[in-house]
Parts: structure tokens; C-alpha cells; sequence
């Protein structure tokens, strides 16, 4: 998915702030795309996974044990998001949404859909997503994850 928005956002020619032309903001946006494979993707899922799908698929939870270590991995990923990424910018590029700030939130809402806020307690984190829906337009947001936060009421 990473290479087919990089792909799109190139011959497209989209506005500059999501895959900028600038290379230093434009390696921010690389470094996030890279790390997040094995760390906001892998833990996020890994919650989304462990609290509704495996349920449902075995038909009990996880012991809570195991998800509270889960969750665990997802928080200390959480914090390293916003030491290394966020630092004291409003997107991870800098003053402008881009392409990392859309991959990051969609990780981070299937935590969301599977009943764990991971913006709860976390006044940066839950500020950034805010810029980053009012980037996209809350409709579009509200489309984008819609199916994703249908889970929860399953």
C-alpha cells in the first residue's frame, strides 16, 4: 500500500505537503513510511487482532494477561511516535499534512474500532489526529474509517 500511494502521489502531481519535494521533509516522510511497518503497524494490528478478530474467530478473548502485553507494546510504540515523530510539529513532516500523517492515523484506527482508544490520555497524540482530520475534512475522515469503527459494534 505504501508504494502504490507513493506511486499515485507522484504521477498525479498531488499538492506538494503529501509527498513533499523538499528532501528533507520528504526523507521524514520515508523515515516514518519505514518504520512503521514493524512497529505502528504491527502493534496496532496486533490490538485490533487480539481484541476482535481471534475472539471471534475462537470465540473467547485472549487471556487478559497476554492483551494487557499487547496493549503494552502498542503504548511503548505510541511513545516512541510522538518522541521521534511528532516532536513539537503539528504533522510529521513538519507544518503540513502529508502521506505519513494519513498511514499513521489509519493505523492507528483499528485500534480505535476494535473498543481501544489509544488517544485517550494522550493530549499530543489526540491533538495531531485532530489537525490531521480537519486536513482531510472531517467527511472524508468519517468515510475513510467507517467500516473500520463499525467493528467495535459487532
Amino acid at each position: 500500500s505504501i508504494a502504490i500511494l507513493l506511486y499515485l502521489a507522484r504521477k498525479f502531481k498531488t499538492p506538494d505537503h503529501w509527498y513533499p519535494s523538499d528532501l528533507q521533509k520528504r526523507a521524514r516522510v520515508d523515515e516514518y513510511l519505514s518504520w512503521q511497518h514493524t512497529n505502528m503497524r504491527a502493534k496496532g494490528s496486533m490490538v485490533f487482532m487480539s481484541k476482535f478478530m481471534l475472539p471471534v474467530l475462537v470465540g473467547q478473548p485472549l487471556p487478559p494477561k497476554k492483551l494487557e502485553e499487547i496493549i503494552e507494546d502498542l503504548s511503548v510504540v505510541l511513545k516512541q511516535f510522538e518522541k521521534q515523530f511528532l516532536q513539537d510539529k503539528p504533522f510529521i513532516a513538519g507544518s503540513e499534512v502529508s502521506l505519513a500523517d494519513l498511514v499513521a492515523l489509519a493505523e492507528l484506527m483499528q485500534p480505535v474500532g476494535a473498543g481501544h482508544n489509544v488517544f485517550e490520555e494522550k493530549p499530543k497524540l489526540a491533538e495531531w489526529r485532530s489537525r490531521v482530520e480537519a486536513a482531510v475534512g472531517p467527511k472524508l475522515f468519517e468515510e475513510a474509517h467507517e467500516m473500520i469503527l463499525k467493528v467495535k459494534y459487532m
